[in-house]
């Protein structure tokens, strides 16, 4: 399993950002996909989620900013970040839980640097 994160980069505050994560050598319907972030001195985070069956979740600090979504017919899911914050800054990846295996698998990190 391979995956292929793109889309970060330095955006000033109040801008939007769109991450893109396209895997491969895996059934990707029927893999829960993940975005988790790293800001500079902290631990990894979870910050969204999207199940097989399109459920969603969202950590407090993104609701109502981030979206998460899927196309499974490009084995792709996509972050889209709006209003975006100084706070948002870090290294951001993706995840891929395999159910049928239950592993899992990152992608490489993106970075995102929201800053004026």
């Amino acid at each position: 399993v391979q995956l292929q994160a793109s889309g970060g980069g330095l955006v000033q505050p109040g801008g939007s950002l769109r991450l893109s994560c396209a895997a491969s050598g895996t059934i990707f319907s029927t893999n829960g996909m993940s975005w988790y972030r790293q800001a500079p001195g902290k631990q990894r985070e979870l910050v969204t989620s999207i199940t097989t069956g399109g459920s969603k979740y969202y950590t407090d600090s993104v609701k109502g900013r981030f979206t998460i979504s899927r196309d499974n017919t490009k084995s792709t899911v996509y972050l889209q970040m709006n209003s975006l914050k100084p706070e948002d800054t870090g290294v951001y990846y993706c995840y891929l839980f395999d159910s049928p295996t239950r592993n899992g698998y990152w992608g490489q990190e993106t970075l995102v640097t929201v800053s004026s």
